[in-house]
């Protein structure tokens, strides 16, 4: 998964929760860049027919960068569950947003037979908890 994927990823989830375009602070402040980099990156997304920014409205995700967005939350569920529940990773969230930029489809499909993903998956990602359902640990909803 790329950068170009972690946007989308994170856009489709705001889009989710808010019922609605993602707001370009949001999307900054859920990535942990700077806004400028998020419209950058809005920018290069609307080139490749991905998504759809109006101006102080928000982004939207064409039904393309949708597909695309629906792969990068299967693949980060992949890897999420495969840290907490397969190695018992403590810190699973942290690690699962570092390998979700380094890890490829062909390694991603590995994980996956391991772990014995859930057919419903990528809905079975929770964007409150921001975490896989399926995840064998208790998750609580991230402290504000």
């Amino acid at each position: 998964m790329n950068t170009a994927d972690q946007y989308l990823k994170a856009i489709y989830l705001i889009q989710e929760m808010e019922d609605g375009p993602a707001a370009t602070g949001t999307l900054a402040d859920m990535l942990d860049v700077s806004p400028a980099s998020a419209n950058e990156m809005i920018g290069k997304l609307e080139s490749r027919d991905l998504a759809e920014h109006e101006k102080y409205k928000g982004v939207r995700l064409t039904d393309e960068g949708i597909a695309r967005a629906r792969d990068a939350i299967q693949t980060y569920c992949i890897i999420e569950r495969f840290l907490a529940n397969v190695l018992d990773v403590e810190e699973f969230r942290a690690e699962a947003r570092e390998l979700e930029a380094v890890i490829d489809d062909t390694v991603a499909d590995r994980l996956d037979t391991i772990i014995n993903r859930n057919p419903n998956c990528p809905d079975c990602f929770d964007a409150e908890t921001d975490a896989c359902r399926e995840l064998e640990i208790e998750c609580e909803r991230p402290a504000d």
